[in-house]
């Protein structure tokens, strides 16, 4: 899902609610890409976050690799 709220706080509240991530990134055109590697994760997340999920496409970076891996951001 991609959500309106920075990285660093979608990821405190997948932590605070036990939730697990799959996959996370920055997206271009602002907001954050998660991915939760259950689906009663993502379920969880979707209704905790409802108000911050971004309709629609979204721009995001060509072949994203992690902050501190070779090449990363």
């Amino acid at each position: 899902m991609n959500l309106t709220l920075p990285e660093s706080e979608v990821k405190q509240i997948c932590l605070s609610q036990g939730v697990s991530i799959s996959a996370i990134e920055p997206l271009q055109s602002g907001g954050t890409r998660l991915v939760c590697t259950t689906a009663t994760g993502a379920e969880e997340m979707r209704l905790r976050l409802r108000g911050h999920i971004i309709d629609g496409a979204v721009t995001r970076h060509r072949f994203y690799r992690p902050p501190g891996s070779q090449g990363g951001y």
